[in-house]
């Protein structure tokens, strides 16, 4: 028996030793982990699409053995990046009308018009992207030479921002629209007492009510293209920023048969018909989309004059800008989207804008804890307004609408006005939490470029020298937290994303370099290498 007891024992201490075998295991990683210590770890286990163990390479080694290994060979991991703001849908579709971003001037957009529409003859010509503010004539254009080369074609291109539209005679005839025409919540530009084809914020929906619908392959191609750009950049969470039902319910096909990995946090669009349907069922949760929230616009955007002002603006005396939803509405759907589970998510770019939200949303919260409604924007704040965001009221803002405004915004708000714009700083030491987006495809897609503005506050040239408002910039820290768990805070998801934690999703993105660590000038050139959701490669 004596001669058998060490067998028994080097029997036991092997058994103890067997390795757990998982669907994939990470070794030889700089990850940020972001969790409340923003500990940083080598090496991970994924089993069943979440983590399993997060440490060193060899205590993941030592007690896990996998078919599947990445060898990340010192490269930077961190949680799967989330876009807090962005029209993901959106971005689909315009892979598929004339893309006008980065035009130059109004001649520029004529002649991408042209090209289009010979190689690819459509019934109703859509495009988008076009900024009147980065031409030499920094004016809205007309639509009379649109009329000389379509006459009988109804064009429609939009603004980058979404929030002005460039139609043509034949689409005003279509629409109904004449110079007799008056449309609340915006403005319908004329000149010389003529129609000018610029539509501002709400009279651009009677022309968008009378453009053909996509079809279900074309929305379904629309979802997969945007899918595809959002994984190469490293996003593997998305918060689309205002969905129809029809639009959801594909999505949630779509995912539920494998056709679309990327999760999607969908904000409904405020329609009486989405209100009256989702208002009165329970939020939609599934592993791949939540639907939880109610988008609504307050004001329109600023680069188009749309934004509602407090005082008038600064170069265009008299013009206040407009409230797309009149205040008392707003006040109502507050009210009522805080008698259900309801997030309250609403656009509000002017200090008069933000004042009303929050008001709002200060009065219809009363005793009521933990709702987490959003400002999506919250781009020019009053002073006294600032305090309203320690009410557990979330700023969902977009570094690079600082970057990209920065260089006419003191012009169209003046100085001390500005002071109190795309505050990033000072929104997070009152809310304790700030998500980032994008706002795509008014922006690029680009995540890096929403670090670098971050925390550069600097364009790509290097403009300005020691940056803009600089006093309102974010660490690194704060920016990947912004863009990971402040995000999945926000949507109300972060004990299953956002850091890289034992039980949560195992979303991640491996990058070509470390964006924490580089010189800052360097993180716009950083690409996502590898991107995986639920511990699955999707790029």
């Amino acid at each position: 028996m004596k001669y058998l007891l060490p067998f028994f024992i080097s029997m036991f201490v092997a058994c103890g030793q067997k390795k757990e075998n998982v669907d994939l295991i990470v070794i030889n990683s700089n990850t940020y982990t972001v969790d409340a210590d923003f500990s940083k770890a080598e090496a991970f286990a994924i089993n069943d699409g979440k983590f399993v163990a997060v440490g060193t390479s060899d205590e993941i080694q030592g007690k896990y053995t996998s078919e599947a290994v990445v060898d990340a060979q010192g490269k930077t991991v961190t949680p799967g990046l989330i876009d807090a703001h962005c029209h993901f849908y959106g971005l689909g579709r315009n892979q598929q009308v004339v893309d006008l971003m980065g035009t130059n001037s109004y001649e520029e957009i004529l002649e991408k018009v042209k090209e289009f529409q010979e190689q690819n003859p459509k019934d109703f010509i859509l495009g988008r992207g076009w900024d009147q503010n980065d031409w030499e004539v920094k004016e809205f254009p007309t639509k009379d030479k649109l009329d000389v080369l379509f006459p009988d074609t109804p064009v429609a291109l939009t603004r980058i921002d979404g929030h002005a539209l460039l139609v043509n005679q034949k689409a005003l005839d279509m629409a109904g629209i004449k110079k007799r025409t008056k449309v609340k919540g915006g403005e319908i530009v004329k000149k010389d007492g003529k129609l000018t084809g610029v539509l501002v914020d709400n009279p651009m929906d009677m022309v968008y009510a009378v453009i053909p619908p996509m079809d279900r392959k074309a929305q379904i191609q629309a979802l997969k293209d945007a899918e595809r750009i959002c994984l190469d950049y490293g996003l593997t969470t998305v918060n689309d920023a205002g969905l129809g039902r029809s639009t959801i319910e594909l999505i949630d096909s779509l995912q539920q048969t494998g056709d679309l990995s990327i999760r999607v946090y969908a904000m409904v669009s405020a329609s009486p018909g989405n209100l009256d349907y989702f208002l009165s069922r329970e939020p939609i949760k599934t592993e791949r989309l939540n639907v939880r929230s109610v988008k609504v616009y307050g004001d329109g955007a600023l680069g188009s004059r749309g934004a509602a002002m407090r005082e008038p603006y600064s170069d265009k005396p008299g013009h206040f800008g407009a409230m797309v939803t009149p205040v008392d509405a707003i006040e109502a759907l507050a009210d009522r989207i805080a008698a259900t589970e309801y997030q309250m998510n609403t656009h509000a770019i002017g200090d008069s804008a933000n004042v009303v939200v929050l008001r709002a949303y200060k009065r219809a919260l009363t005793g009521k804890k933990d709702r987490r409604w959003k400002v999506e924007h919250a781009q020019i704040i009053s002073p006294e307004y600032f305090d309203y965001f320690k009410k557990g009221i979330i700023p969902s803002v977009q570094p690079t609408h600082a970057t990209s405004d920065m260089y006419w915004a003191g012009d169209r708000i003046g100085e001390e006005r500005e002071k109190g714009a795309y505050a990033y700083k000072a929104l997070l030491e009152k809310a304790g939490t700030v998500a980032l987006g994008t706002d795509f495809p008014v922006e690029k897609v680009s995540p890096f470029l929403t670090f670098y503005a971050a925390v550069a506050r600097k364009d790509l040239d290097n403009y300005p020298e020691g940056g803009y408002q600089m006093k309102d910039a974010l660490t690194r820290e704060e920016t990947l937290k912004g863009m990971t768990i402040w995000a999945a805070y926000s949507n109300f998801e972060e004990d299953e994303k956002g850091s890289i934690e034992v039980g949560k999703f195992a979303d991640f993105t491996l990058y070509s370099d470390n964006l924490m660590e580089v010189p800052i000038e360097d993180v716009p050139k950083i690409e996502a290498e590898q991107t995986y959701i639920a511990g699955k490669r999707v790029h």
